[in-house]
Formats: structure tokens, C-alpha cells, sequence
């Protein structure tokens, strides 16, 4: 019988674009049981934000994840214009929908892009990404931005598309389709990716509600869950999709569901630019105040569903602000998926998720025996400055390693 021992990936590893650490425990070349340890990355966002308005808190929520960087908005502002009871003008909604669903289709694609280079298929990674420069052009086109688009605020959006805008928009959104279709083609007629990916990394439909999982990572196993359906918001009940669902919970099986958002998220943007074309303003309801009281928000993010809790107590900020993510739900679901696999498969599993660490992070300091909090946001701080320092000493007696000159 081979002897277990532990295979480290992370917490710094080059297939992980974040920090955090997996120990693969296994027997030969066969995972028989995973360890995840997560902590790296932690930015006080939820106890930021209670320093922050809410308008500037908007702002805050972006910077959560690059790649999220609409989702989390939307959640947050649904969450405040629920503690306040705040009205959306409808063309707010549409525009809201539209940069949702860009979003949607520019994680996607890197996610995407990023399973072919886990693969060893760098050809599918080189095409994606090249086709989601187009994706961040529209994006830049109606915003400003390629990233962190600023369109958010509680009441509404931040800036309109405007009219003689739309027909553009919906051009360079149209060119997206021939190169969707060519990369599902190419996806579905490989036989080596079908061997990398088919029956890799199963998680059953049971251990997907066992765990709760979200998003894509629940409908790969023929779990029909998607908050846009569930509890419509923003435009969503307004235009005609689909829930896009696998049927073996396998790589491949989130692999096709995501290309198949992505055609469903085209459908739903050349829907809502249809309908901004006579659905007038405006596009904010303006609010001045929030009354006291407690709200949630709640998005189908890319990797599923996202959840912000505000509560206010009449003032200008909130008094509590708590976010969770998609992948703090489905990242321990790798407990599964990746048990009775190789070595080799462990990296797109583990990957297959479409984990985002910097938006699942949190840390906190407690006696698990007296269940009592041992150091708060001051004391984490001082720990760290602490730590800081004796790492310059000890770096510092052993002398410099590197050194830089002009």
C-alpha cells in the first residue's frame, strides 16, 4: 500500500492567481483527502465601511474584486435600497442588467481562458482572452471604464446610455457571437479536453445542496438555483433567458454551463438595449436620506450568488455592513471534487470552481474554548506591525540577499 504524504499547492503557487494553500494528502499519484487553508488576504472591507457614507461605501464594495467589481455594487445598493425603502427608476434597472451581464460574460471568458492554460491548451487561453479585450472595450464604451465601472449608487445608476449610443453598443455586442461559437465548437470537438475534463471532478447534485453550493459551480450538477430567477431584481424579470444547467457536475460540465451564460447574457443585454430605446428617464430616484433600519441585497455574481447586509441607524453610514461571497461557499466543495483524482487533475479542480479569495477572505481573533473575541480590528493591526518588525530583525542579523543599484 503506497504511503500518504502531502502535496503543498500554495499558498504562493504559480497556477494560483491569489494566495492560499491546499494540501493534497495522497497515496502515490491519488488525492485521498484535501486540506484547504485560506487567510491570506484580508482588507477590513465590512469594518472599512462603516467609516465610509454610503455613497463612498459603493465605491468601497467595487474594490472587493476586479473581476466582480459590478456585482458587489449591485448587491450593496439593493441592500441599502432595501433598509430605506428607496425606488429605482426602470431605465436604472436596464443599465444596471446591461453591465451585469458584460460583466458576466468578461469574468467568464477569463476564467475560461485561464482553464486552458491549466490545461496545457494555451491556444483556447490566447483566443479567449483576446476576444475579452472586446468585451472591455464595451464596457469602456458606455462607462468609461474597462474595469471598476463606477456605474452604481443607491437609487439608480451613475450615467445613462445614451440613445444615439445603443445601435453601437449593440453592434460591437453582436461580434461577440462568432467568436463564442467558434470557442464552443472548439471546446466541444477536442477529445483531449474531453479527457482532462469529462467525469473529472464530480460533485453530485446531493453535495452540491449538501454544501450549499452556488452559481455555476451548482448548476454544473442540474441544480436549478440562480438568484436572477429566484428573487428578481434589476431588469431580470423583464426580459426573456434561461437557466443554462449541466447534468454530471463534472470540469467539463462548468465548462459548457458558462459558455452557455455567456450566450444567454447577450440575449438578456440586446433585450434591455431594446428596451432603453423608449423607456425614458430618469435614471436615479435621488435619495438624501437612509432611515434607521436593516436591508439585503442580494446578485447572481459570475460564480453565483453574492449577499450584502446593511444596517443603518438613521445617519450617513452604515453601522453594520456584512458581505459574503460566492466562492465562500463553493470553494469547500474541492473536499469532493477532488478526492479519488491524480495530482495532475487537482489543479483544474481545484480551479473549476472559479475561486476569488479577495472576496471571500475575513480573519478574526477568538478563544475557540470560551468562545470569546481575543483581539478586535486595533488589536489584528498592532499583531501585525508586531510581526512586521520582528521579521525586518531576524531579516536584517541575517544580512541583505539582494541588492539593487542604479
Amino acid at each position: 500500500m503506497a504511503k500518504e504524504t502531502i502535496v503543498p499547492i500554495g499558498p504562493y503557487h504559480a497556477l494560483q492567481e491569489e494566495p492560499e494553500f491546499f494540501k493534497l494528502h495522497v497515496e502515490g499519484e491519488t488525492v485521498v483527502g484535501l486540506d484547504i487553508e485560506l487567510g491570506y488576504n484580508h482588507r477590513g472591507i465590512e469594518k472599512l465601511s462603516e467609516s465610509k457614507t454610503f455613497e463612498e461605501t459603493v465605491f468601497l464594495v467595487e474594490r472587493i474584486c476586479g473581476i466582480c467589481s459590478t456585482s458587489h455594487p449591485i448587491a450593496c445598493v439593493q441592500a441599502i435600497e432595501d433598509c430605506g425603502g428607496i425606488e429605482v427608476p426602470e431605465r436604472a434597472l436596464y443599465i444596471r442588467s446591461v453591465i451585469g451581464e458584460l460583466e458576466r460574460i468578461h469574468s467568464h471568458m477569463l476564467w475560461l481562458g485561464l482553464a486552458g492554460h491549466f490545461l496545457g491548451f494555451n491556444t483556447v487561453w490566447m483566443w479567449t482572452w483576446r476576444y475579452r479585450e472586446e468585451v472591455l472595450d464595451i464596457l469602456e464604451f458606455i462607462t468609461g471604464n474597462r474595469n471598476h465601472y463606477a456605474m452604481m449608487k443607491p437609487g439608480g445608476v451613475r450615467r445613462d446610455i445614451a440613445v444615439e449610443d445603443i445601435p453601437t453598443v449593440g453592434r460591437m455586442v453582436d461580434r461577440l457571437k462568432g467568436p463564442l461559437e467558434m470557442l464552443r465548437d472548439a471546446i466541444a470537438d477536442d477529445p483531449l479536453i474531453h479527457a482532462r475534463t469529462k467525469g473529472v471532478g464530480v460533485l453530485t447534485r446531493e453535495q452540491v445542496i449538501d454544501y450549499c453550493a452556488v452559481g455555476p459551480t451548482a448548476r454544473a450538477s442540474g441544480v436549478a438555483i440562480d438568484v436572477r430567477k429566484d428573487h428578481p431584481h434589476a431588469a431580470y424579470d423583464r426580459v426573456d433567458w434561461e437557466i443554462v444547467l449541466g447534468e454530471n457536475g463534472d470540469v467539463y460540465d462548468k465548462i459548457m454551463v458558462r459558455i452557455g451564460e455567456m450566450f444567454q447574457a447577450i440575449r438578456i443585454i440586446e433585450q434591455c438595449l431594446e428596451q432603453l430605446k423608449t423607456v425614458p428617464g430618469p435614471i436615479d430616484s435621488n435619495p438624501r436620506e437612509v432611515p434607521p433600519g436593516e436591508g439585503i441585497g442580494l446578485y447572481e455574481a459570475p460564480r453565483g450568488e453574492v449577499f450584502h447586509y446593511v444596517r443603518s441607524d438613521g445617519g450617513n453610514r452604515p453601522v453594520r455592513h456584512k458581505v459574503r461571497a460566492p466562492s465562500y461557499m463553493n470553494v469547500i466543495t474541492d473536499r469532493e471534487a477532488v478526492i479519488g483524482h491524480t495530482i495532475a487533475d487537482a489543479a483544474i479542480i481545484l480551479a473549476a470552481v472559479d475561486p476569488c479569495y479577495c472576496c471571500t477572505e475575513r480573519a478574526a481573533a477568538y478563544d475557540a474554548e470560551g468562545n470569546t473575541k481575543i483581539l478586535g480590528a486595533s488589536g489584528l493591526i498592532t499583531v501585525s506591525q508586531q510581526k512586521t518588525q520582528q521579521l525586518r530583525r531576524e531579516l536584517g542579523a541575517a544580512g541583505p540577499v539582494l541588492r539593487f543599484e542604479d
